[in-house]
């Protein structure tokens, strides 16, 4: 074979089991998984509440160790590392995109994509320098000095995105990042999430429910109880989701919020009262983690500054 056409992979899982004892019951969260995801590839992994997808997703990032089996990324053994060694791996390779979106709301865009800058000890103005440049990247350099509370959902989720690009990963994973967001929102990010791996050749790995929406990977992983059911290659061009544009809907039963359109002019920050800052202040300490002077969210199980290997949910 060409040595110059063999495939290169960001990501091997080899009979992958993750078992937990409950009473004396064990329960098998994942069991027996094997497939590779080639570089470049937006990867969605599908599946019910409880079908393993999330524990997968933990554990291919160094969240939970398996109980047997290789997970291999970037060509490192994940299962062989120790703490500190995860640490370091996910601060070097590894980009998250959450959810719930996960942003300080004291901090602005620009200092929530610098934080994770923060823990790899870089000086303060090549970080800022590099958070604008990611916060351009996702089309929303003009908001860089509002704060959460002042931008709609999707330009939050876009100042997550925007924060896992900073480290410049080589793998970004991705649990439910649609999952807050209305169909019109939802499409603006997936075809920015296909973009990031055109571009920038990186591999994204994204946790749905939403068959649907799962359709939009170019590798389709279906998982049932615990097990992997179907692998689609879904490379080939997805003429839908290229030719609408931005803002455009998705075939998917939604209710519509309330939240602007991504393409919308920054918003007048509104004042806030003491009372309501004082009451943002304790709602989002819960689930975070202080080290040092900064607090940082925290994520089923993931820490900064740990290997964060606690149980997740499957």
């Amino acid at each position: 074979m060409d040595k110059s056409k063999k495939k290169k992979y960001a990501i091997k899982v080899k009979d992958l089991y993750k078992i937990y004892m409950i009473g004396t019951n064990k329960v098998r969260a994942l069991n027996g998984v094997d497939f590779a995801i080639e570089k470049g590839t937006f990867c969605c992994i599908v599946g019910t509440s409880g079908s393993g997808k999330s524990t997968l997703l933990n554990m291919m990032a160094g969240l939970e160790p398996p109980t047997k089996g290789e997970i291999i990324i970037a060509g490192e053994h994940m299962e062989r590392k120790n703490e500190a060694q995860l640490v370091n791996f996910r601060q070097a390779h590894v980009g998250f995109i959450f959810q719930s979106y996960n942003l300080l709301p004291n901090m602005t865009a620009i200092e929530n994509i610098a934080l994770p800058l923060t823990f790899q000890g870089m000086d303060k103005a090549k970080r800022i320098k590099k958070a604008k440049k990611a916060l351009k990247m996702v089309g929303l350099q003009e908001f860089g000095n509002h704060r959460p509370g002042q931008m709609s959902g999707g330009q939050q989720q876009r100042v997550g995105i925007a924060r896992a690009l900073v480290v410049n990963p080589e793998i970004i994973f991705a649990d439910e990042p649609t999952g807050n967001l209305d169909s019109n929102t939802t499409l603006d990010v997936l075809k920015l999430i296909k973009k990031i791996v055109a571009e920038n050749k990186q591999t994204v790995v994204m946790v749905t429910h939403d068959n649907n929406l799962a359709s939009y990977g170019d590798m389709i992983i279906h998982i049932k109880d615990g097990k992997i059911t179907e692998i689609e290659q879904n490379r080939q061009v997805n003429e839908d989701l290229d030719n609408v544009e931005l803002g455009g809907t998705l075939d998917i039963p939604s209710e519509m919020s309330d939240e602007a359109a991504l393409s919308a002019q920054p918003a007048e920050p509104q004042p806030v009262s003491a009372e309501q800052d004082t009451a943002s202040d304790q709602e989002s300490s819960k689930g975070q983690q202080v080290l040092g002077n900064v607090t940082v969210p925290s994520y089923e199980g993931y820490h900064p500054g740990t290997s964060g290997n606690d149980p997740g949910s499957a």
